[in-house]
């Protein structure tokens, strides 16, 4: 495991990668709170595009929990069915889109523990929508801010809490709004899993990792 980035270094790996990508956004498509606690539901274990394009005409008419439990089950099986773990993903929508109703009024609660009582909602996925939906400066560890955390040193752990912990430690507050998103993005297209992106990575020299790539 490489050694803990060094505090300086974490204020500068944030304010490159700000500097970079100065307001970052979620690559899942939605039209609203709804649609989108509905897209991170489906994207567990499935890509982002793999969602998009499955719930393209989905959430063209089905924008709200009224609309979705009146589609019904097998309805929304039919959009859904290109994604992993589609019939226990579909079940769980219309579970949770009966509950907003009968809890909470057909709107999307605001906090982690009211979204984590709906079925398919774990911490992950409240962690998402409270960011990306309510502008909370929450960090959803998912398996590339796994890696780029573990990776580069800025914040070792052996399971995903852990690292969002130490995340919620070491990320200097005027960057924890949309880290989130910037060690998604990075880790998505630049610190990638099998062969990473060394010499086009804008935070190299600040990284702990060892084994960088190199041009040959």
């Amino acid at each position: 495991m490489p050694t803990t980035m060094k505090k300086p270094d974490i204020e500068e790996f944030f304010r490159r990668l700000s500097e970079a990508l100065p307001e970052p956004e979620t690559e899942l498509q939605y039209s609203n709170v709804y649609t989108l606690l509905v897209a991170v539901v489906l994207s567990a274990q499935a890509t982002d595009v793999g969602v998009n394009r499955a719930t393209k005409e989905l959430f063209k008419t089905v924008d709200s929990p009224q609309k979705m439990i009146k589609l019904g089950e097998a309805g929304l099986i039919q959009h859904i069915k290109t994604i992993g773990l589609y019939r226990n993903k579909a079940k769980n929508v219309i579970a949770l889109s009966r509950l907003l109703i009968e809890k909470h009024g057909g709107e999307v609660p605001r906090t982690r523990e009211e979204l984590q009582e709906l079925p398919g909602v774990g911490r992950k996925t409240a962690n998402v929508v409270l960011n990306v939906a309510f502008g909370e400066p929450t960090i959803a560890v998912d398996t590339h801010i796994f890696r780029v955390s573990n990776r580069t040193g800025l914040a070792p752990g052996k399971d995903v809490v852990a690292v969002e912990e130490k995340l919620e430690k070491v990320v200097p507050p005027k960057y924890r709004r949309h880290a989130h998103h910037w060690l998604i993005l990075h880790g998505r297209y630049v610190c990638k899993a099998r062969k990473p992106d060394c010499p086009a990575c804008p935070v190299s020299d600040l990284c702990r990792f060892k084994a960088k790539t190199v041009v040959v």
